[in-house]
């Protein structure tokens, strides 16, 4: 099956600076695909580039086979939902979600059926006469979504959508999305600096930095298998441990804070390097039987509780390097308090060095 976007070394520059640089990607039929980087790295000049809204310097956008570079944005198979919503305020939500459908001259009696058909699905069946002042958070962001959708679009552009909603409903909107995006089949395409918004909705996810991809992948894969140091500290939490290589083979040999650790052998590393440990990676109170484990004491200087997320900030042996470590959920652990010593470890596994920035 071809795919529904398909963009080919395509570039974007403003004067000197480019926004965009020469990207080549794929988004399939029926997906859920997130671009996730900070502000500036060209992720919005990017779906206003696929919407038609500014025009590439360089490269080609297909949207279902079809070169998209003569195609006027009122003409393209795409809609594009907003941070800020859009809506109408003059307009009640039927008026609103019809509105794109006047627009292009269907009968009201299809324009009926269809209304009602899309309210039903993003589950605000009896609302077609509500102002839309009437409504909440929630209940606007799927209106939006419902006007777009129901012009049955190739593709549904979503910028940064849920950026203006308070952090309970933002929480509640992305099961919501997600499982709007799954019952309607269509492909939606999803901007966001929420890594949190990326991994939890996505299909796939493409990593952006400074206008490139720096990985295109599962957000499991992204998560557990970084490809840059950019990802690694980008995606998920973690901490950043300044080591030096003594030796890299079979395994990577490494000292900090008058430890020796071992980690899993990369090619090409530099002596300098730094260590990334996801903070639910560090096992306290290792069984002795484990292998592969690089073991350490950990001081206790803080306990930041958070319900079930609740973490340690420990120092490292007899440094003054201070670590972020999990709990783990079974309250195995919760009598530990401020100036508590406790054995630690890390499986070589979980030891990710990338090059010194």
């Amino acid at each position: 099956m071809a795919p529904v976007l398909e963009i080919q070394n395509l570039k974007k520059s403003f004067g000197s600076f480019v926004a965009v640089d020469t990207l080549d990607f794929q988004v399939e039929e029926g997906s859920f695909f997130s671009i996730l980087g900070p502000s500036g790295c060209g992720k919005t000049t990017l779906l206003r580039m696929i919407a038609g809204f500014q025009k590439p310097t360089e490269g080609k956008i297909y949207i279902r086979g079809k070169d998209m570079s003569v195609v006027p944005p009122n003409r393209r198979p795409v809609n594009l939902v907003f941070q800020n919503l859009a809506l109408f305020p003059m307009m009640n939500v039927y008026e609103n979600i019809a509105f794109g459908l006047k627009r292009q001259r269907v009968g009201s009696a299809e324009i009926e059926k269809r209304v009602a058909a899309i309210l039903e699905r993003v589950d605000l069946s009896g609302y077609d006469h509500k102002a839309t002042s009437q409504l909440s958070g929630g209940q606007k962001q799927r209106v939006a979504i419902a006007r777009s959708l129901v012009l049955e679009p190739s593709l549904l552009l979503l910028d940064e959508p849920l950026g203006a909603l308070d952090l309970k409903l933002r929480e509640q909107m992305k099961i919501e999305l997600k499982k709007l995006q799954a019952d309607v089949g269509t492909t939606f395409m999803y901007i966001t600096h929420d890594q949190s918004e990326a991994l939890v909705m996505s299909d796939r996810v493409a990593v952006m930095n400074e206008g490139r991809f720096e990985q295109v992948d599962s957000p499991r894969n992204l998560y557990g298998n970084p490809a840059s140091r950019f990802v690694a500290g980008f995606v998920g939490e973690t901490n950043i441990l300044p080591v030096s290589v003594t030796s890299n083979s079979p395994l990577m040999v490494m000292t900090a804070f008058n430890l020796q650790l071992e980690a899993i052998a990369v090619t090409d590393i530099q002596q300098e390097v730094d260590l990334f440990v996801r903070p639910e990676s560090v096992i306290l109170e290792p069984p002795e039987e484990l292998q592969d484990i690089n073991r350490f004491s950990l001081t206790i200087c803080n306990v930041l509780f958070d319900g079930s997320n609740t973490k340690l900030l420990a120092s490292v042996a007899e440094s003054d390097f201070e670590l972020t470590v999990a709990l783990p959920q079974n309250q195995q652990f919760a009598h530990l308090a401020i100036g508590d010593v406790i054995s630690a470890g890390l499986h070589v596994n979980s030891c990710r060095c990338y090059p010194r920035s």
